[in-house]
């Protein structure tokens, strides 16, 4: 099976993925709440907007409106058996989106976690993990997506099930896990153990990093962290917050403009990204100053914390951690 990804990997030094989905549409008028993976069937021509605008300031990857839209996360607006109709309908408007780009375009199909906790430490199993998976990323692919995108994940035992449904389709797959807890995943692994754990899996995926999080210094020591146990054969990806989440009049604005997200992105590369995007927060016009700072950029030696603290700001501890979570709850990418 072609691999559009592996390809242009082989072919550049970087690729520029995409921005936030969730925030974005709330700037479009998404509903306080709401999950925005139903504007899919709902108001398909604000989808296609987005993924457009992404495009527009060059983007080569471009991630489906579907991070929500496994059975378990729908149930919780009564439309779990709308699983299928919703991440197809997300791949659709996602390849058309591609397809009228001009150029190669990936279209990555966004697979966030269940919510649930798993055994041992919850009572979901695995059996049960592997046929929410597995039901998205079937449609995603019946939709045309290139690769299944797995992101978000804190816990080793979803990603093994998300993977396991992921590799049933044959399509490549790449993953995400987010390191908001004082440099460790909610669960309380380090980006050490994550690489460790990803070069267990059978297959691997085509690329692993980290989005999310409590801001960008925080994770570019996070991609540090990974250089520490990567080898070779690692594709690192970063899809940094726009600055760090903060409450103004009962409304979270991120932190960040568009220098803050030209610096994390060089710095995001001299990490040792070759994949480089932006999460929550993240704005069209903020991924036009990352792909601006990237052209032409050499990478530089690995950062030290007091340079990603100079030019970002603190990496989080454990109290900027707790007040994140006590903010926003699981993040809306």
């Amino acid at each position: 099976m072609s691999n559009l990804l592996a390809d242009l990997l082989a072919e550049r030094d970087y690729l520029l993925a995409d921005g936030a989905t969730g925030t974005n549409m709330m700037a479009m008028g998404l509903p306080a709440g709401y999950p925005s993976d139903l504007w899919n069937v709902e108001r398909p021509e604000n989808v296609t907007r987005l993924h457009e605008s992404f495009l527009e300031v060059g983007s080569d990857i471009i991630l489906t409106n579907t991070f929500s839209a496994n059975r378990c996360r729908l149930k919780l607006h009564q439309s779990q058996e709308r699983a299928r109709e919703v991440n197809e309908a997300g791949a659709r408007v996602a390849r058309a989106a591609a397809d009228a780009a001009g150029r190669p375009v990936v279209v990555g199909g966004s697979m966030g976690p269940t919510g649930e906790m798993m055994e041992p430490h919850g009572s979901f199993t695995r059996e049960a993990a592997e046929e929410a998976f597995s039901e998205q990323a079937e449609a995603l692919a019946a939709g045309g997506v290139d690769v299944l995108w797995i992101e978000t994940i804190f816990a080793f035992e979803e990603l093994a099930a998300a993977v396991a449904a992921a590799a049933r389709t044959g399509l490549a797959f790449a993953s995400t896990m987010t390191f908001d807890t004082a440099g460790h995943t909610m669960m309380g692994d380090t980006p050490e153990q994550a690489i460790e754990f990803v070069h267990g899996l059978t297959p691997r995926p085509i690329a692993f990093g980290a989005n999310c999080g409590v801001g960008p210094a925080t994770l570019l020591d996070t991609l540090c962290s990974f250089a520490r146990s990567a080898d070779g054969d690692d594709i690192v990806i970063a899809k940094g917050n726009c600055g760090v989440p903060e409450m103004v009049d009962g409304e979270i604005i991120y932190s960040g403009n568009e220098e803050t997200m030209a610096r994390y992105a060089r710095m995001a590369r001299d990490a040792g990204a070759r994949i480089v995007g932006g999460c929550c927060g993240t704005t069209p016009v903020h991924l036009a100053a990352i792909a601006a700072a990237l052209e032409g950029y050499t990478p530089g030696p690995m950062p030290e914390k007091a340079a990603i603290e100079a030019a970002l700001g603190p990496i989080a501890g454990p109290k900027a951690s707790g007040e994140r979570r006590r903010k926003k709850g699981r993040r809306k990418r």
